[in-house]
């Protein structure tokens, strides 16, 4: 098995809690399902949100969909004027066969924006 990063990203619509969680949720989801991977698979998380959005962790989300065992840490995006708001980033460090080349990166609600060499449509 060889470490590989997967990145992510998702756009809300506004800082409320309950739509941070959800938002958060799909991503971590959309991760592991577009990388045939189970929550076994992921080492840790690293988890950020921009300096608008403070309604709650998004640790939390990822926690709530049972994966309470990998090491996670929520930090503050840095507050670049101009740059995209209320965006949850998150970085997954996994185990995978999967080459560099075939890993899939996820960006969703307007966030293709961040990375479009890197996030692909679906």
């Amino acid at each position: 098995m060889t470490v590989r990063a997967i990145r992510g990203a998702t756009q809300l619509d506004a800082d409320e809690a309950e739509h941070l969680l959800e938002r958060t949720a799909e991503l971590m989801t959309e991760v592991l399902d577009r990388n045939d991977l189970t929550s076994d698979d992921v080492i840790s998380i690293f988890l950020t949100a921009t300096p608008d959005l403070r309604s709650a962790f998004p640790a939390v989300a990822v926690r709530n969909l049972g994966i309470t065992d990998v090491p996670m840490m929520c930090a503050q995006e840095i507050g670049v004027p101009g740059a995209l708001p209320r965006v949850v980033r998150l970085m997954a460090h996994v185990e995978t066969d999967r080459p560099r080349a075939d890993i899939r990166h996820v960006y969703l609600h307007g966030t293709t924006v961040l990375r479009d060499d890197l996030a692909e449509d679906r």
